[in-house]
């Protein structure tokens, strides 16, 4: 059996069984997946970690499942990469790229969720499973529930790129494209799931789904050398991300593998689509629903679920919150290309932006420690690029016309 001993609503404190359930029946509050703690500290130690295999299952006592992982196996322990030359063009000594833009099955974070709800949508019983995406989700749902022999629905805005689009139809699910922005399709999705006894992984597997977030910040704190960052910045859609960050670091402190935590904790969002940064900015609790207007589709969640406790969360830890317009967007993806040879998506470029705004705001320190996470690959999302690149050099097959192109870009040895 697991560590886990049961769900607890965050708002009224009620407790919960072990189900396929998300929302309290009192109050309404989301359920969060609460651990045995003191029976975790007895068996989970760095020695213990670091002899395991690398992925995500090295940490399996802090996630909720019952029994051995059985879906996802290969996902997770991506590289956490010491971005030199990007520090130096921010005008910083320490930073760090959390890159899980690589290593997944499907070249985002979304992988490190999937695989934990996925095996507790086997563990349930569960033969369908399902999602409301704004694209990489997608992609993991439908790969890792092909691999695992699920039967798999996948909902998604029909304006989302067409790249996308084809990453999730190469691995043959029931692809649903909605009309309608990503807000529209949860609706409908949460209708679907009191319907139909699916797996939904982001609406009735939510509380057990989400904790595989915590895995980046796990990962974030032993490639650190068993230490905290002092600043992490972190790209909000729903804001799930960022809590279940702080919430590994909270945890690893309370079973004793992390001897002290006063990291910084801030949020990155894209100007059109900033209610999260846009309450913290503001300091008020309420987040205001937006409808999303911006390059970056995959952070495109104009009611976030998770918004109100995210913004929290950067308020307790003394961070911050930015916002950047699609231009800069653009600007951070090349930059961090052109620096440290990383190709992120258009989310990507949102923390890159947003790190940059708050270093020059002297949030960040620039003596300090500092990581950016990076969620997904750039050729998810290469039509953000078009029109903003470099030209290409088109010359006949002979040495003179390739010189006159070093003559034009003043090469010279």
């Amino acid at each position: 059996m697991g560590y886990v001993s049961g769900l607890k609503c965050r708002e009224c404190g009620r407790e919960y069984p072990v189900d396929p359930i998300y929302v309290c029946e009192f109050c309404f509050g989301p359920l969060e997946v609460v651990y045995d703690y003191k029976k975790i500290k007895r068996v989970l130690t760095r020695k213990n970690i670091e002899k395991r295999e690398k992925s995500l299952w090295r940490y399996k006592e802090l996630l909720p499942i019952d029994g051995e992982p059985q879906v996802g196996l290969k996902s997770g322990f991506t590289p956490l990469v010491r971005a030199d030359n990007l520090a130096k063009a921010l005008g910083v000594k320490e930073l760090y790229v959390k890159d899980d833009s690589v290593a997944h099955p499907t070249l985002s974070f979304k992988d490190r969720v999937v695989a934990v709800a996925l095996t507790k949508a086997r563990e349930f019983g569960f033969e369908t499973v399902a999602c409301a995406s704004t694209g990489n989700l997608a992609h993991s749902v439908s790969a890792q529930g092909a691999k695992a022999g699920f039967k798999r629905f996948v909902f998604i805005p029909a304006t989302l790129e067409q790249s996308k689009i084809v990453a999730s139809l190469v691995y043959e699910p029931n692809l649903v494209a909605v009309d309608g922005n990503y807000d529209e399709v949860n609706r409908l999705c949460s209708e679907i799931a009191n319907k139909y006894r699916w797996a939904f992984v982001n609406i009735n597997i939510r509380p057990f789904y989400a904790e595989g977030s915590k895995t980046q910040g796990f990962e974030i704190i032993e490639q650190l050398g068993w230490e905290a960052p002092d600043n992490v910045v972190v790209p909000c859609a729903s804001g799930s991300l960022l809590t279940k960050i702080w919430k590994s670091f909270k945890e690893f402190k309370e079973i004793g593998i992390l001897k002290e935590l006063e990291t910084k904790v801030f949020a990155a969002q894209a100007t059109g689509c900033s209610p999260i940064a846009a309450a913290i900015k503001q300091g008020t609790d309420v987040i205001r629903p937006v409808k999303p207007n911006t390059v970056a589709k995959s952070l495109a969640i104009g009611n976030p679920a998770d918004g109100f406790y995210a913004s929290h969360i950067v308020k307790e830890t003394g961070g911050h919150a930015e916002d950047v317009s699609d231009q800069e967007i653009i600007e951070g993806m090349k930059l961090l290309a052109k620096t440290e040879g990383i190709f992120a998506e258009t989310a990507g470029g949102v923390t890159v932006a947003a790190a940059k705004k708050l270093i020059e705001q002297g949030r960040i320190g620039r003596n300090e420690t500092t990581v950016i996470c990076i969620t997904g690959n750039g050729l998810k999302t290469q039509e953000a690029l078009t029109g903003h690149t470099t030209e290409v050099h088109h010359i006949k097959p002979n040495i003179e016309a390739f010189e006159d192109v070093l003559t034009r870009i003043g090469y010279s040895k």
